[in-house]
């Protein structure tokens, strides 16, 4: 990725002059079977940009309770948007119940006490579920429902490359019912920065616009673009492995007493678990591993999540599962 970006040709992308920011942004919009795609700085902007495009100040966006986008990225539709969230929850698989969301979308618009509802967002992988993939019959279920109702889907797929090696299908497979997609270069993909959002040309356009607002022109981009297409070209299928060794790492710690799989084996990249020893607190086992060379952290409900990537090799994944061992008094073997 260095390489790239030091060759990288350069141009000023806010006026749609960087050929390397240009070809990242084609190649996103094709693996995922749309039109076009906007390079953004994260992936917080990035589903931002998508809301502020698909829905008016005033309507309505329709979330899970658990998704990042409630959670974890500041309520920014509402802050910059003017929209109003709509939280329901998230069933213990990451999806949200059809019946739910058919009741969210069946308001009276002549009503002008209501705020409408313009666009639903899922995330798939969804994070705080465990780190679930979404199924495509789900995701084709809900499209057909909310669409019936005027309602536009947007598709929070920061790992979607996760979920489409998980669920053995393509990138495009899982995209193909969502107006939008947000995923991230980093993370698994392991780019220093960066994610893509991609749809039909003109909602496109109009994030492009919510972009420069946001103050995310990033003119010469093209040294991060590089990096993204070594990330998309290079690194999705490698993406296996990671599974793997998530696996590999689950099945070490169900094997400490007192460590419980939550909610249960993993399907992507990460591992959730919970504890119960009594000379520990979450956070003050997330420290003693710290201390230890182990970094983990908390996500909610009290469960420790444990993330695998390109860094992470079996010797590392040996060494984590040993030091929890240590440290909650037990011998603990990779099988």
């Amino acid at each position: 990725m260095l390489e790239a970006a030091a060759r990288a040709p350069l141009g000023d992308d806010v006026y749609g002059e960087d050929p390397t920011v240009d070809r990242l942004e084609q190649l996103s919009a094709e693996l995922l079977g749309k039109q076009a795609g906007c390079l953004m700085p994260s992936g917080t902007m990035a589903n931002l940009t998508a809301l502020l495009a698909h829905c008016p100040r005033g309507g309505k966006a329709i979330v899970g309770h658990e998704s990042d986008v409630y959670v974890y990225e500041a309520g920014g539709a509402s802050l910059c948007g003017g929209i109003v969230y709509d939280p329901l929850p998230n069933l213990p698989d990451g999806t949200i119940d059809p019946a739910a969301i058919a009741e969210a979308c069946a308001v009276d618009r002549s009503d002008p006490q209501i705020a409408p509802p313009a666009v639903l967002s899922l995330e798939t992988p969804q994070n705080r579920c465990g780190g679930l993939p979404l199924q495509l019959d789900y995701l084709s279920e809900v499209s057909r429902l909310i669409r019936s109702h005027g309602v536009a889907l947007h598709l929070d797929g920061a790992r979607l490359f996760n979920a489409a090696v998980a669920l053995g299908v393509s990138a495009a497979e899982v995209a193909k019912h969502a107006d939008t997609v947000q995923i991230c270069l980093s993370k698994g993909l392991c780019a220093p920065i960066g994610s893509v959002l991609v749809g039909d040309r003109v909602t496109i356009a109009a994030a492009r616009r919510m972009r420069k607002m946001l103050g995310g022109g990033m003119r010469q981009a093209g040294m991060i673009a590089a990096c993204g297409i070594v990330a998309l070209t290079e690194m999705t299928e490698r993406l296996a492995d990671d599974h793997a060794r998530a696996a590999r790492l689950a099945r070490g710690l169900s094997r400490i007493p007192g460590v419980r799989l939550d909610p249960g084996p993993p399907l992507t990249n990460m591992v959730f678990f919970k504890v119960r020893d009594d000379r520990y607190t979450t956070r003050t086992l997330i420290e003693a591993a710290r201390r230890r060379g182990i970094r983990v952290e908390e996500l909610g409900h009290d469960r420790i999540r444990a993330v695998t990537h390109a860094g992470v090799d079996d010797d590392a994944v040996d060494r984590a599962v040993s030091v929890f061992g240590d440290l909650l008094g037990h011998d603990a073997l990779v099988r």
